[in-house]
C-alpha cells in the first residue's frame, strides 16, 4: 500500500459492522483496505464446536467468531497468523478439532478480568486494523421458537431441530434476556458514520446482537447510513423459503423501525451447476422482492457482489467492500452526523 493510500485509509469513515461467523470476517477483510476506523461488534451466542467445548469447560464466552474476525484484521507476522488459524488434527485427544487461536483467547481470558479485555490484549498482539468487540461479556444462550410453538435452546441445536419440525423460525431470544451490552459497543454505534448488519446467518449470527440491551436502540437512534447486507443463498436449517424481504422483516421484528435504511442484495447469477449442488441441501438464491422490501420502509440496492468456488457462492471480499464503500460515498453527502 502506498503512503497516499495509507493516508486515505486512515481518514476513512467510521464503520461499525455487526454480526458473526464467516460472513462478518469476509466483509472485514475487504473493508480494512478502505478504512482503519473499523469496529466489529460480534455475537457471543455460539455453543458448538471448539468454542462450545471451551465455553462448557471454562465458563467463558465462545471465542470462535471473535477469532475469525481477528484472522481477517490481523497484521501480524505470517507465523503468528498460521498459529491463529491452526486446528489440531484427528488423534489429538481432547484437542482434536480445536483452534489454537481459541486457546490463546482462553488463556488471556484467564489472565484478564473480562473477556473484552482479553480480546483487546490479543488484538494488540496481532496488530489488527480497527477494533473487535464482543457484543456482551455475559454468558448467553440462544433460544429459537418455531411457528408451530415448539422451541429449542442452544445455537448449535437450532439447525437439526428446525429440520425435524419442518417449519420456519418465528423468533429467537437470549437467555438471560436483555443482557448488558459492552459500553464500548454502544459508544461505537453512536459515533459511527456507516453501520453494517450482516452478511451472515440471520437468526444465529446477526439477530442475536440486536437482542443485547442497548444495541438495537443505539442503531435505531443513529443518524449514520445503515445497511443490511443480505445473504446470497438461503441457509439450510435456518432460512429455507425466505425472501430478502422476509430477512428484513425478521430484523425489524427483533428490533424496531429505523434499524436499516438500505438492503444490499447480490445481482450476479449463480451458475447452473452450483445451483444443482445447493438444491441437495435445500438452498436456493434468495429471491429479491423489491416491492415487499420497500413496503417495509427500506430501500433496495443491488450489486454483483458474489464470488463462486466449485462448491459455494459467497460474498467476494473485494466486490462486497467496494460496493459498500461506493454506496456510502454516494449517500454520505445527504447524512447529518
Amino acid at each position: 500500500m502506498t503512503e497516499r493510500n495509507c493516508c486515505e485509509v486512515g481518514r476513512g469513515p467510521k464503520i461499525v459492522a455487526i454480526g458473526g461467523g464467516t460472513g462478518l470476517s469476509t466483509m472485514l477483510r475487504g473493508l480494512k483496505l478502505h478504512t482503519r476506523n473499523l469496529t466489529a461488534i460480534v455475537t457471543v451466542a455460539d455453543d458448538g464446536g471448539g468454542s462450545g467445548v471451551l465455553r462448557e469447560d471454562l465458563g467463558m464466552p465462545p471465542p470462535g467468531d471473535i477469532r475469525h474476525c481477528m484472522e481477517a484484521l490481523a497484521n501480524a507476522e505470517p507465523v503468528m497468523e498460521q498459529l491463529l488459524s491452526y486446528r489440531f488434527p484427528s488423534g489429538s485427544g481432547r484437542l482434536t478439532g480445536q483452534s489454537f487461536g481459541n486457546l490463546i483467547l482462553a488463556a488471556l481470558n484467564g489472565i484478564y478480568p473480562s473477556f473484552d479485555e482479553a480480546v483487546a490484549r490479543m488484538s494488540e498482539v496481532l496488530a489488527i486494523s480497527g477494533r473487535i468487540l464482543p457484543v456482551t461479556n455475559e454468558n448467553v444462550q440462544l433460544e429459537a421458537t418455531f411457528e408451530n410453538g415448539t422451541s429449542v435452546v442452544g445455537e448449535s441445536k437450532i439447525f437439526q431441530f428446525k429440520k425435524e419440525q419442518d417449519c420456519r423460525i418465528r423468533s429467537v431470544r437470549l437467555l438471560p434476556e436483555r443482557p448488558a451490552a459492552l459500553p464500548a459497543a454502544v459508544e461505537a454505534i453512536e459515533e459511527a458514520e456507516l453501520i453494517l448488519l450482516g452478511p451472515g446467518s440471520l437468526y444465529t449470527s446477526v439477530i442475536p446482537n440486536l437482542l443485547v440491551d442497548g444495541i438495537a436502540e443505539a442503531v435505531c437512534r443513529s443518524k449514520a447510513l445503515k445497511l443490511y447486507i443480505c445473504n446470497i443463498m438461503t441457509q439450510d436449517g435456518e432460512t429455507e423459503g425466505m425472501t430478502a424481504s422476509d430477512h428484513v422483516a425478521a430484523l425489524l421484528d427483533h428490533s424496531g423501525p429505523g434499524l436499516v435504511d438500505l438492503c444490499l442484495c447480490n445481482s450476479a447469477p449463480v451458475r447452473p451447476g452450483l445451483l444443482e449442488r445447493y438444491r441437495e441441501e435445500d438452498a436456493i438464491p434468495i429471491t429479491v422482492d423489491k416491492e415487499a422490501i420497500e413496503a417495509l420502509g427500506v430501500e433496495l440496492v443491488t450489486r454483483p457482489v458474489s464470488s463462486e468456488t466449485s462448491n459455494y457462492a459467497r460474498h467476494s471480499v473485494t466486490r462486497l467492500a467496494q460496493a459498500v464503500m461506493e454506496i456510502y460515498e454516494e449517500r454520505a453527502h445527504t447524512r447529518i452526523f
